[in-house]
């Protein structure tokens, strides 16, 4: 090349194939066009056919194509620092060997850069084939975005341009003895070295794969070896940037994300040593980083966890994940406040404030979806009418006053699928109560049976059964699922000249519908359908002899 590119992309390599053949093709065939672009590629001792796709690539476009090779290092920092030592390009980009472009991506990226003399722009990034990538970011372009007010601690991987003049005057490298989370370092000194960050939000820059079979380096490291990274990345940020709301913006994502990663659900299967040096990491790192702000920041359920690990009471933090996961939690509603009744709450032996377990803001469908159980159903029949009956438990104890069930026409949103519930809009207007509702406290203590008597209407129609709570503020919607449990049999009321059925059924969701329908058409009046029929012939009768008569006999109108 006669002059200096704008970009070089630097792709780390290790048995990558087949993904990284698509991977180059994406690089070549962007629109920046191949005389702005470099692509530094270093093969780290690959054993599959990588190594030789990447020399295939070379010897066919040796003018934008450098591959170097290596004796395996072990993780992609090393062969990204000796790329970062030949590359030339104005900006700096990383990609993983099994990831791919969007076509546009570095012509945006760089175009953005320039215009706005930004030291780092962050691409949007998706994730295919399952892989989970945080979205927060990219709602919008953003010209100047701060690593502190901002969801970029969210997006700490080092797949961004990055003018290579800060690389290089900072010296900004990949520290190479870290298993995992390499990239994290280099990123977050970029972020807080740089003058500007830009987001390109309105163009998929990225696509982030997950293997087929998992084998991403991120999914191979075991608990201790990430936890071991992770206390390493947040001392390194530490050192970075001054205690205060800064430090605590960025290292919230390592409480909220890698720590509570540690205490998920494989947890409790883990040996019983390793959940002790799990606790005692994140103990060490608590006494010294979670910070009031950080736990408020955090959702109830992750800083509970990482609250009992800090306390080191590893069997109550197994049974608040087991239990979250068999029936979600049970909330206390009490003061005008809501607490999550994890193990451990108000429990004196292990010490933690009610603050660690109140709801504060933060919404909590799951839990309550999976802990809300339809107890039994039924119909009463009166004379004519016929009213559904229904026990609920719901996992809200103390002042639960505002908890209903209803009769709800129209499908949930599939956003309410996976959590299984929803929390509504501020100012949604509740569906107007019918019938007779009763609450009293479960035998347990551990919730509330709700009692419902729901007259249904003559009418055809699918209606969902729902229960609506009131918690912290927030309004739920919570379909009642029917799985495993028998439903009343389809029932005939209604007048018998006329007659309706319904039946109690479980959709494909699991959820609980109760349809209505007509059994035949009403009997037909014929007598009153031939008057009907007699008077509209003598009305337009009439209507035509008044139009003959209202002209003379040439055609013309009366005067």
């Amino acid at each position: 090349m006669s002059t200096a590119p704008d970009v070089s992309v630097i792709v780390a390599v290790y048995n990558t194939m087949p993904y990284l053949t698509e991977c180059l093709n994406s690089l070549l065939g962007q629109t920046i066009g191949r005389n702005r672009l470099e692509i530094v590629a270093v093969d780290d001792g690959s054993t599959d056919d990588s190594g030789r796709e990447l020399d295939r690539f070379a010897a066919q476009y040796p003018d934008t194509v450098k591959v170097l090779h290596q004796p395996n290092s072990g993780g992609p920092a090393a062969p990204s620092n000796r790329a970062l030592e030949v590359a030339t390009g104005r900006y700096v980009y990383f990609i993983g060997s099994d990831d791919y472009l969007g076509e546009e991506a570095l012509e945006r990226m760089v175009k953005c850069a320039d215009q706005n003399d930004s030291d780092v722009v962050v691409g949007k990034m998706v994730g295919t084939n399952g892989r989970y990538v945080h979205q927060a970011l990219y709602k919008k372009n953003d010209p100047d975005v701060s690593l502190y007010d901002s969801e970029l601690p969210f997006t700490l991987a080092n797949t961004k341009l990055f003018r290579r003049e800060l690389v290089e005057k900072h010296k900004l490298r990949f520290p190479e003895h870290l298993p995992v989370g390499s990239d994290q370092p280099f990123t977050i000194e970029a972020c807080v070295r740089a003058r500007k960050i830009s987001v390109v939000a309105d163009y998929i820059c990225y696509f982030a794969v997950k293997r087929g079979d998992a084998s991403n380096i991120t999914y191979r490291a075991d608990h201790l070896a990430r936890l071991r990274a992770t206390a390493e990345i947040m001392d390194f940020t530490a050192e970075l940037i001054e205690a205060g709301p800064k430090r605590d913006a960025v290292l919230r994502r390592h409480f909220t994300w890698e720590l509570a990663k540690l205490v998920q659900d494989d947890f409790p299967g883990l040996d019983r040593e390793v959940q002790r040096q799990i606790c005692a990491g994140i103990a060490r790192l608590a006494d010294v980083y979670f910070t009031d702000g950080i736990r408020d920041a955090m959702d109830v359920k992750r800083r509970v966890r990482i609250a009992l690990a800090h306390a080191g009471a590893i069997d109550e933090l197994r049974d608040a994940i087991t239990s979250e996961q068999e029936r979600g939690a049970t909330f206390l509603v009490e003061g005008g406040r809501a607490f999550a009744r994890y193990p451990g709450f108000r429990d004196p032996r292990i010490g933690l404030s009610d603050r660690t377990y109140e709801l504060l803001g933060e919404s909590v469908p799951g839990p309550l979806a999976r802990g809300t159980e339809l107890l039994g159903s039924d119909w009463e029949q009166q004379g004519d009418g016929l009213t559904y009956t229904a026990s609920v438990r719901v996992p809200v104890v103390g002042d639960v006053g505002g908890a209903a069930l209803r009769l709800v026409k129209g499908a949930m949103p599939k956003s309410a699928d996976k959590p299984g519930a929803r929390r509504l809009k501020e100012g949604h207007s509740l569906p107007a109560p019918v019938g007779d509702m009763t609450l009293k406290p479960a035998e347990d203590g551990a919730a509330t049976v709700l009692h419902a008597r729901v007259p249904l209407d003559q009418v055809t129609a699918k209606l969902g059964v729902r229960v609506y709570l009131d918690l912290a503020g927030r309004t739920y919607e919570i379909p009642v699922g029917g799985k495993g449990l028998p439903m009343p049999l389809a029932r005939r009321w209604g007048r018998d000249a006329d007659p309706y059925r319904a039946s109690a059924l479980v959709n494909d969701k699991g959820r609980v519908v109760i349809d209505t329908a007509r059994m035949y058409p009403p009997k037909r009046d014929l007598a009153r359908e031939a008057l009907l029929r007699f008077a509209r012939r003598l009305k337009s009768r009439a209507v035509g002899l008044k139009s003959i008569g209202s002209k003379k006999p040439n055609g013309s109108r009366r005067k």
